[in-house]
């Protein structure tokens, strides 16, 4: 019999909302540095690498839900901020309530 791996488990729900926990983080800031991003996610217990925002923030980016702009650092080189389109928002937005509807579901069930 196989065994469960509750942690397999909520790491790929964890997987499946992060989208929407990235935009959301970019939304209430107006615009986010990665390392932001990461910091937002550690205060909630969500523990990202950047391997894995970079790819994410390639994608979000590439379907029309972010854009970003370069700024200057005090220290180092210049800084890339995200920024959601008005695409991303609306997603964003769609997204919540989804989740709110998906919440609620669940509640009923468990």
């Amino acid at each position: 019999m196989e065994e469960f791996n509750v942690e397999k488990t909520r790491t790929q729900m964890r997987k499946g909302i992060l989208e929407m926990c990235i935009l959301s983080i970019i939304d209430k800031n107006k615009e986010a540095y990665v390392s932001d991003l990461i910091e937002a996610l550690k205060t909630a217990d969500m523990i990202v690498v950047e391997g894995t925002l970079y790819p994410l923030l390639t994608r979000l980016k590439n379907s029309g839900l972010l854009t970003y702009q370069w700024k200057e650092s005090t220290s180092g080189p210049p800084r890339k901020y995200y920024i959601l389109t008005e695409s991303g928002r609306r997603f964003l937005n769609e997204t919540v309530k989804a989740w709110r509807d998906l919440q609620t579901m669940i509640d009923k069930i468990i």
